[in-house]
């Protein structure tokens, strides 16, 4: 692939939010951008959720833990929200304001597909807490990564080693299927924002196809491919 010149846009700051299942390289890709990102003399924070603020960290523990799935679907999706409500105004639109682009570790996405697709939480109730939470902020572009589920279980049970698995990485192997398909639908329902890229391959060539994505969609300026 042939490299070209990228100039960055001035004013408010970018928004890029990754997705995707567990064990999928999200850490890792988020981390090459930003890098990447930093290289161009762009100023960019990394930050995930649920968490990404001091609030938003405590209600990261409970999700985790379990808490919330004890509690039922529709208080696990409220935690999220709280945690998220803390995220946005104290991290997120802070930052985007003074021109730093912000790259996060999930977003509303995640809402979408973990409570809404696979605990049955109605849209409306989904919605309407965004609403609230985000209210017209919306990500530049959102990458979701795609890979098939066995390997990224084998990943993420590499990567955590003796710990116990958390809330969403002690699901079954359906649980996990059917996210894979939930994201997927989102990708396919939003072209414009979305990008679906395939994680089953070497980080660097998947950095690539994500730089290739951000280049198009946030750059707007294509970058040429070699032939193969």
């Amino acid at each position: 692939m042939n490299e070209i010149a990228v100039k960055p846009p001035s004013g408010r700051g970018r928004f890029i939010t990754f997705e995707g299942g567990e064990g999928s390289g999200k850490s890792t890709q988020i981390k090459k951008l930003a890098d990447r990102l930093n290289a161009t003399k762009l100023k960019t924070i990394v930050t995930r959720e649920p968490g990404g603020s001091p609030g938003a960290e405590i209600m990261r523990h409970l999700v985790l833990s379990g808490m919330g799935k004890l509690l039922g679907p529709e208080a696990e999706t409220l935690l999220f929200a709280a945690a998220r409500d803390d995220h946005v105004h104290t991290v997120i639109q802070p930052a985007l304001n003074q021109g730093t682009w912000v790259l996060c570790d999930r977003f509303s996405d995640s809402t979408r597909a973990y409570q809404g697709s696979l605990g049955s939480v109605p849209a409306g109730i989904i919605n309407a807490m965004q609403r609230v939470t985000i209210g017209d902020l919306k990500p530049d572009l959102t990458v979701i990564l795609d890979l098939p589920v066995e390997i990224g279980l084998q990943r993420a049970a590499a990567r955590r080693g003796s710990a116990a698995p958390d809330r969403f990485e002690g699901e079954n192997l359906q649980f996990h299927r059917n996210l894979r398909e939930a994201y997927r639908k989102i990708a396919a329902e939003d072209p414009k924002r979305c990008v679906l890229i395939d994680a089953n391959s070497d980080p660097d060539a998947v950095a690539s196809r994500i730089w290739i994505a951000v280049c198009d969609h946030v750059f707007a300026t294509p970058v040429p491919v070699a032939p193969a």
